[in-house]
């Protein structure tokens, strides 16, 4: 298979990744719903780890670092882990699929979310005070006591149904993001890309979990190649099945959903 476009150390990254995905034999219908291994038996019927459906897809969990707006790791996230549906694993790989062969992987930051994580927001959000020192980096221009009235924090989320996931593009070879190191300085999530967090995805225009209206997928301010790269993320997602949440531009759901009106507990683990 060829691959046009790139040279040297990029261009073999892309043709072992795609080569590793899109040559390897499909998965026997409902095989990813019947995993072999013990471990990851224990979750529920219907549910997958992405590592086995997708293991091309970067993983960056934010919930269990504590590099996210509660300055905390997450109740619920004892592994660094993607876990989803089924179904919306199966979808996510055909989009991985697409965008492997135009120079891109997939990264997510957060899959399958515990109702007892969705419970800790809330809870941090009607605690007034910045203890983490945070809300520099990821909601600058709003006050905490507006996280929850403004929507950018819900009571439910449909992370906890296990068809939604928050992701981004990386160009490849996608060189990893180097750790976090609590109580360094950060900058807000709606500065320029070369001044924020050094994230490796490609400039969207605001970090990830920015609480900010520059964070619509088609807010009109954002122009140029952020706008572009918000769009590429999007055709190639919708394509596979996975509609945006218009405040979020990192944030899909796979319809139709598995589980359109459970919402699960079961703790991120393997």
């Amino acid at each position: 298979m060829a691959v046009t476009g790139f040279r040297g150390g990029r261009a073999a990254a892309v043709l072992a990744l795609v080569c590793a995905l899109v040559m390897a034999p499909p998965s026997p219908q409902g095989a990813a719903s019947a995993p072999r291994t013990p471990a990851a038996a224990r979750l529920p019927a219907g549910f997958v780890s992405l590592r086995e459906a997708a293991p091309t897809v970067r993983q960056e969990i934010r919930y269990f670092t504590r590099h996210n707006f509660t300055g905390a790791r997450v109740d619920g996230y004892r592994r660094p882990l993607c876990l989803l549906t089924v179904d919306a694993a199966r979808a996510l790989r055909e989009a991985q699929r697409h965008f492997l062969k135009r120079g891109y992987t997939l990264k997510v930051y957060d899959c399958y979310r515990p109702q007892r994580a969705v419970d800790e927001f809330v809870r941090w959000a009607g605690d007034t005070g910045d203890r983490s020192g945070l809300k520099r980096e990821f909601y600058p221009r709003v006050d905490k006591s507006q996280l929850l009235a403004d929507g950018y924090i819900a009571a439910k989320s449909g992370h906890s149904r296990g068809s939604t996931v928050d992701l981004t593009l990386v160009e490849l070879p996608a060189p990893p993001t180097r750790p976090y190191v609590p109580g360094e300085p950060l900058v807000p999530c709606i500065a320029p890309r070369e001044e924020r967090f050094p994230d490796n995805s490609v400039d969207m225009g605001t970090g990830y979990d920015c609480f900010d209206p520059l964070s619509r997928t088609l807010d009109e301010r954002v122009a140029g190649r952020q706008r572009a790269n918000r769009l590429l993320l999007k055709r190639g997602l919708e394509r596979a099945g996975f509609r945006n949440y218009p405040a979020e531009w990192w944030h899909y759901t796979y319809e139709p959903e598995t589980f359109p009106d459970t919402y699960f507990d079961f703790p991120v683990e393997r």
